[in-house]
């Protein structure tokens, strides 16, 4: 992420190019050249997190960026140039070309990902609801009808990009703190985690709170909670009414230091700490938005295997700091810290099984800066 730049001023949704990992671009070669060997066709299912086939949405983004900006899509009619995109992006990314393009849901299937081409900021996603895990690969096309930029999204963070009220019925829980401060509400990690975590972490040289966790380098949920549980009485300063954004900035920055990183990164996806499996909720009142993914969600998330084993929704782990709100400070109060797995055995869920309805979305304007 660019110095002094901060995802919280303009949504939590942006991957910056500048946030990858030095040899990025190697790691690029490696699965188009590891997709060109395979023969696999854009069809056949590839495993979220293979080390070797499954692109991350990371670098996904910055192939497509660099292989499709520049690209002619002028006078060329809707359906047209949209089998002229897929044409292209199949070559991108090493795929064979299919003379027809199958009505998949996603089109391109294998990589869970569909292309939208975008003219205004208005995207509309039709006749499906968003889908937390598929990517939303947007193509920003300039007047003269070329392609200028490409951002690829989790349907998690687009849902997040509502601010009008067009998406509805994401999913809540309800939580009332209690006397004890500090909660340790789960006593351990899930069977899936628990051989990859440890509990006394030397964070490797050039450890990132952004880049994907590494086995043997993720702190069991016992050693979280000793780590985090002395933010509990800190306070930072208050920027303002309708700065929420910036608020969680400032618990982000906190939780980065408290876990020993020496630099704070955020790419604004989920989960907040990705290196650590660690999502951050900050709460000044008892209602928690939960997006469109509940925490005990067995679906796969897109982070790279450990151990050859896919990591899920439920494995991660959540922090739920509680404050109080002073026109000068903001007063830590209380923190629960709990798995996905066990989320609702502290916190009950609201509302039932709701879902978003109706897709249009507003995009920012600097999403294609």
């Amino acid at each position: 992420m660019p110095t002094g730049t901060s995802p919280f001023l303009y949504g939590p949704l942006f991957y910056y190019i500048n946030s990858l990992e030095p040899g990025t671009s190697m790691e690029q070669h490696n699965y188009v050249d590891a997709i060109r060997r395979s023969g696999l066709t854009i069809y056949d299912q590839i495993e979220i997190g293979d080390p070797n086939l499954w692109i991350p949405t990371p670098v996904l983004e910055s192939l497509l960026d660099n292989g499709l900006r520049g690209l002619s899509l002028a006078n060329l009619e809707n359906r047209a140039r949209s089998k002229a995109l897929k044409q292209h992006v199949c070559r991108v990314l090493g795929y064979p070309v299919p003379n027809e393009f199958e009505k998949t849901q996603p089109r391109f299937f294998g990589q869970c990902f569909d292309t939208y081409v975008q003219k205004s900021n208005n995207l509309q996603v039709h006749n499906e609801e968003l889908s937390p895990s598929r990517r939303y690969v947007i193509v920003r096309v300039a007047a003269d009808g070329t392609v200028s930029k490409v951002r690829a999204i989790t349907g998690e963070a687009l849902a997040l990009l509502d601010h009008t009220g067009t998406l509805t019925g994401k999913y809540q829980a309800r939580c009332l703190t209690s006397s004890e401060t500090a909660e340790l509400a789960a006593a351990a990690d899930t069977a899936v985690l628990k051989e990859f975590v440890q509990g006394n972490v030397l964070l490797h040289t050039g450890a990132l709170p952004d880049l994907d966790p590494k086995a043997g380098e993720i702190y069991s949920i016992v050693a979280l909670f000793d780590k985090l549980q002395p933010l509990v009485s800190r306070r930072f300063e208050n920027v303002g009414i309708g700065h929420e954004r910036l608020r969680g900035d400032a618990l982000h920055r906190l939780v980065c230091s408290a876990l020993g990183y020496a630099e704070h990164r955020d790419n604004g996806q989920f989960p907040d700490v990705r290196n650590q499996l660690l999502e951050i909720k900050f709460q000044t009142s008892p209602t928690i938005d939960l997006g469109i993914v509940l925490p005990n969600s067995t679906a796969v998330l897109d982070i790279s295997m450990l151990g050859g084993k896919q990591i899920r929704h439920c494995d991660v782990r959540y922090a739920v700091f509680f404050g109080k709100i002073t026109p000068e400070f903001v007063d830590i109060t209380h923190l629960i810290l709990t798995t996905g797995e066990s989320f609702f055995d502290r916190f009950q869920q609201m509302g039932g099984n709701v879902l978003n309805q109706k897709l249009q979305i507003k995009l920012p304007p600097v999403l294609f800066d």
